[in-house]
């Protein structure tokens, strides 16, 4: 018997396409299972892709976003359709990995949210996007993003 707070949930258990674009994906949300507690939930998503919006090349990232929930946590399903929606989408590096973290902070209300967007090189330079919003409670333990700066073949 499913929880009645799972009711609301359209895409994750039925078959559901990638979306068209960004703002065509659904992100989807719960509430959290932990009110009381002020605890870390961690995203990693190491084969991200956009294309550049100049000249259709392909964009590569290694996204990890950390939150701290309020009243509600997103649905995984449907935060992997969302960043699966940018496949298609053209923008630049910044571009792409603010949105995904101010979209997460517009659709659930995070205490916090930090998201690290670490591109891989094209045209021999990475572009490392960092952003926050919001100030991490005390007492939740942050791990390190764990990715290696870049180092070239050196």
């Amino acid at each position: 018997m499913t929880e009645e707070r799972y009711t609301s949930l359209e895409q994750l258990g039925a078959q559901t396409g990638a979306p068209e674009s960004p703002e065509a994906a659904r992100l989807e949300r719960v509430s959290n299972p932990a009110p009381g507690n002020d605890y870390l939930i961690r995203f990693t998503c190491p084969e991200f892709t956009s294309i550049c919006p100049v000249t259709g090349q392909p964009d590569f990232a290694h996204l990890v976003i950390d939150y701290v929930p309020g009243e509600w946590i997103v649905e995984s399903k449907s935060l992997k359709l969302f960043l699966t929606s940018f496949r298609n989408h053209g923008a630049f590096h910044e571009a792409c990995t603010m949105m995904i973290g101010q979209r997460l902070v517009d659709e659930i209300a995070p205490k916090w949210l930090r998201i690290g967007g670490y591109w891989y090189p094209r045209g021999g330079i990475p572009i490392d996007v960092f952003g926050q919003w919001g100030e991490c409670p005390k007492g939740v333990w942050v791990p390190d993003q764990g990715v290696q700066p870049y180092r070239g073949r050196g």
